[in-house]
């Protein structure tokens, strides 16, 4: 009875090494593919000294996944902390756009009124009515579009890949202060460097 007991004790352990040896090729192969898609996030940045930091962190994050997968341990703080936050994710792109502002009718009664004014000076009898309504309407449009173009501003947008592979966008009215390759977590409607 006693030596069935310690080959079934045997047996388990063995089969508890394997069980361990299989989790830790997987962790490598899951730590490589994870340094190849943020080395590909990290080469689409234009900016060397941006690239060459995005570089340095996947390669220092790269190098604690597979000291944690050789180790045959779990990083169990690092597990622990994704399965807590949900809302945490990499940037994968951040871009910024031009966005015309909004006119008012200040813009295009000015510019109508001067449009009609300057459609006034052309022509005599009723060529010069015709060029009067066509300098206002020619003029009201190029009010509101000048208005626009003065009330212009940059926009930027953050694109996020969450641990759990949702994507999402938001939109900032300033300089974030995020690049490619950022750790974030979600701040009610916005997100936050982690």
């Amino acid at each position: 009875m006693m030596k069935l007991n310690l080959t079934l004790a045997l047996v388990l352990a063995l089969g508890s090494v394997t069980d361990s040896a299989q989790a830790s090729s997987a962790q490598l192969r899951a730590a490589d593919t994870q340094y190849a898609q943020d080395r590909e996030i990290c080469n689409d940045e234009r900016n060397d000294g941006q690239r060459m930091k995005c570089l340095r962190a996947a390669k220092a994050e790269n190098n604690r996944a597979l000291a944690a997968a050789r180790g045959g341990e779990r990083d169990d703080r690092r597990n622990d902390a994704r399965a807590v936050c949900r809302d945490c994710g990499k940037v994968t792109a951040v871009r910024s756009a031009r966005q015309n502002g909004q006119a008012n009718a200040l813009g295009v009664v000015g510019g109508g009124a001067v449009g009609g004014l300057l459609g006034n000076q052309v022509g005599s009898g009723s060529g010069r009515t015709v060029a009067t309504v066509a300098g206002a309407i020619g003029g009201a449009y190029a009010g509101k579009k000048i208005q626009e173009r003065a009330n212009a501003r940059t926009v930027w947008t953050v694109d996020v890949q969450y641990d759990n592979g949702q994507r999402r966008s938001f939109r900032f009215n300033n300089q974030p202060g995020m690049q490619r390759g950022d750790r974030v977590r979600n701040a009610g409607n916005s997100i936050r460097r982690s």
